[in-house]
């Protein structure tokens, strides 16, 4: 359809002729609310960014002192976060005399990612920082 005609049937329905696909031989175009086609294009956007955006570290903060009960819990969200597609730091954070007692601490971790299963890896070994024990965890 010649540019001319289309641009005259767009005005006698009140809408906008809109270039679709410029680099297509020859040019598409369609008619139709500018306004509602960019509003549509935002939208679709934002929803991808939205999925996108999955892939972040969550962090769980372990003590020494932790229950069975609560360990379980922290296993079960990062669990849950795993499954999200999140990366996971856990955090040992000792203080006063329990830093003399990393071992316990380390074989406290190591039991944590046991517990997350078999389709977990840990990305970097158990580093100390200071008076904690920090280590990456990730879905293999």
């Amino acid at each position: 359809m010649e540019t001319e005609k289309a641009i005259i049937m767009a005005r006698e329905k009140e809408l906008d002729l809109v270039e679709i696909g410029p680099n297509a031989d020859p040019p598409i175009a369609k008619i139709l609310n500018f306004g509602h086609f960019k509003y549509n294009l935002k939208k679709k956007e934002k929803k991808e960014k939205k999925q996108h955006k999955a892939s972040g570290i969550k962090g769980i903060r372990l003590t020494p002192r932790i229950g069975q009960h609560d360990l379980g819990l922290r296993v079960a969200k990062a669990k849950e976060f795993i499954s999200e597609g999140h990366k996971i730091k856990i955090e040992m954070v000792l203080r006063g005399r329990e830093k003399a007692h990393f071992d316990l601490a380390k074989n406290l971790i190591k039991q944590f990612i046991e517990l997350l299963g078999e389709d977990v890896k840990t990305e970097q070994p158990i580093k100390k920082q200071g008076s904690r024990l920090i280590v990456m965890v990730n879905k293999k």
